[in-house]
């Protein structure tokens, strides 16, 4: 996962901190003071320019990132990150507000460099008590350059703690969505085709755990998805994050299966059932995702119109369930041409 290998962003008062503290070590070992002062600063530039460099490295460029990483960062990060206020008095939230102070950290770490560079000539043409001045002076500036930043360090070290967590979700396999309300059987259903091979995973902006499981067909591996809190209610029943989610989960999904439940047993009429089914099929398809209806309890209820009937107590027709997602996915992987072609 992406955002899993990014490092912890120090604060503004640690880092300098840091820096100084081994400055003043490499001062003390050096026996001309002159040498000493310009020591210092090298030492403390380094570390400074260096560690704030780092940070923004780190991180992926989200010009080239999946869109589907894209959009679930994008509600993450405005989830658990305050937006920051611009020069313009406009306030800007996700992404935008980490790639602006991704830019204000590395800004900050050129300004580091160009303040040693400005201070060691400085530091060449003088005496050792002068010298010494010049330093502090350079060290003061630095500090504030660092502080200038705290802000930004905050609001990347909130972000990444808020990313690293994510439930490992990869674009580039084949995945199948599963929808519908709530206890119509689709964790059941889930456990059942993965043979309980699933984790719980946490978005944090859902309440409940997002069931992430794997199955195989023809030695191609396929995920299968269940995102309680999200595809289980209506579009104006969720909030402006969660939205935001779905659209990520569109950019996922290869096939939808929408489960319904006509025995009623779950607690939500039919027809709420049906009139949610149609809201996420004019979603999906509208990216030419499939979106197939089925109908669990099967051996207590088929009175309604399915694509496919089952019964995940019983096992009827499980199997030719994840039959049909894997047909609607229609996944071919790219097989590398033979020497003799």
């Amino acid at each position: 996962m992406i955002f899993e290998s990014l490092p912890t962003t120090p604060r503004s008062d640690e880092l300098i901190d840091k820096a100084f503290s081994r400055a003043a070590r490499t001062g003390r070992a050096k026996q001309n003071k002159l040498e000493a002062q310009q020591s210092m600063l090298q030492t403390a530039s380094n570390i400074l320019s260096d560690n704030l460099e780092n940070v923004v490295v780190e991180w992926p460029d989200f010009e080239l990132v999946d869109p589907f990483y894209y959009e679930l960062a994008d509600a993450v990060v405005t989830q658990s990150v305050t937006g920051r206020k611009t020069d313009s008095g406009d306030t800007t939230e996700g992404v935008d507000a980490l790639r602006q102070s991704l830019s204000e950290v590395m800004w900050a770490s050129r300004q580091i460099d160009n303040l040693a560079r400005e201070y060691q000539s400085k530091l060449r043409k003088t005496d050792a008590d002068t010298a010494r001045k010049h330093r502090k002076q350079a060290f003061a500036r630095m500090a504030s350059v660092v502080e200038e930043v705290e802000d930004d360090l905050l609001r990347l070290g909130a972000a990444r703690d808020a990313l690293k967590g994510l439930p490992d979700i990869r674009p580039d396999e084949p995945a199948v969505v599963v929808a519908g309300y709530p206890n119509v059987g689709k964790s059941s259903f889930v456990n059942d085709v993965t043979r309980a091979s699933n984790e719980i995973a946490r978005y944090p902006f859902t309440t409940k755990g997002v069931q992430i499981g794997h199955f195989e067909r023809e030695r191609i591996r396929y995920q299968i998805i269940d995102t309680p809190g999200l595809l289980d209610r209506p579009e104006d029943e969720r909030n402006d994050i969660e939205r935001q989610a779905v659209s990520a989960i569109e950019h996922l999904a290869d096939a939808v299966i929408f489960v319904v439940d006509a025995s009623g047993e779950c607690g939500y009429p039919l027809e709420s059932q049906l009139e949610l089914r149609d809201a996420v099929q004019e979603r999906f398809e509208q990216r030419n995702i499939p979106v197939l209806t089925v109908c669990n309890k099967s051996d207590r209820s088929t009175d309604v119109e399915a694509d496919l009937y089952m019964s995940v107590e019983t096992g009827e027709n499980v199997d030719d369930v994840l039959d049909a997602a894997v047909e609607a996915v229609g996944f071919e992987p790219d097989i590398p041409p033979s020497r003799n072609e």
